[in-house]
């Protein structure tokens, strides 16, 4: 059976796992960050238009700090929005794809003079929506609701997987868990193990923090989402049955 290594947070893999599964592959599950909510009073509201949530962990932390859930949400991917419909968040629209589709999403639908709009954050931010949108006349309320810290070493079993070359594919969804497993890797000397390893990642922004290892290869989301992240893992399968590089 194939193996892929996700490196998604435990809280984000469960439909991947699952996903995986129906396609026959087997998961080893090592996240490169682990997901601490921050304790927080209720959240002020007043004056607030709607939420920006650019991952699924801000909406958990969202959904915990706030029993607020008819104002509007509007979502990075579909991922993000599944988890905030799923938590009861009953007007959610998804932008199906990276912060500058959230921000272009935003600013069709949403009207400055309405009021602020609150992004559920975490310590650290990919893609900078808050200056975007304020650009276009918005106010952003950044609320730091949760931290994602990066592990500090490779688990033993996973070192000895790659060494042993059991893992064909690894899957990375964004440029800090691809970062920290280049510099962990490296660090524990898995250079080889990689070799032979396929990588996935979500966006060019993820791909160019991988070219540190010598992967078998690293093959780019025509979109970024996990279905077409999963697409591009079928056809690299698919090539490996008709016995093509």
């Amino acid at each position: 059976m194939t193996t892929a290594l996700v490196t998604r947070p435990a809280e984000d893999a469960a439909t991947l796992t699952e996903a995986l599964a129906a396609r026959g592959i087997g998961v080893f599950l090592e996240p490169m960050l682990a997901i601490a909510v921050h304790a927080a009073a209720p959240l002020d509201l007043a004056g607030v238009q709607g939420f920006l949530a650019t991952s699924a962990n801000g909406v958990r932390a969202l959904a915990a700090a706030c029993p607020e859930r008819a104002l509007p949400l509007w979502a990075v991917g579909d991922a993000t929005a599944r988890a905030a419909r799923h938590l009861g968040f009953s007007r959610v629209e998804s932008a199906h794809g990276d912060a500058a589709a959230l921000t272009a999403l935003v600013a069709q639908q949403a009207d400055p003079a309405a009021g602020s709009l609150l992004h559920a954050a975490g310590t650290v931010v990919a893609g900078d929506i808050s200056t975007a949108l304020t650009a276009q006349g918005f106010r952003v309320r950044r609320e730091i609701l949760y931290e994602a810290r990066a592990i500090t070493a490779l688990s033993p079993a996973l070192c000895v997987a790659l060494n042993r070359q059991e893992i064909e594919l690894a899957l990375f969804f964004s440029p800090r868990t691809a970062a920290t497993f280049v510099t962990l890797a490296k660090a524990a000397g898995l250079e080889e193990g990689c070799a032979a390893v396929t990588a996935h990642a979500l966006s060019p922004a993820v791909a160019e923090r991988l070219q540190a290892l010598p992967w078998r290869a690293v093959v780019t989301a025509a979109q970024p989402t996990q279905e077409a992240l999963l697409a591009g893992l079928e056809r690299v399968q698919h090539s490996w049955t008709r016995g093509k590089p």
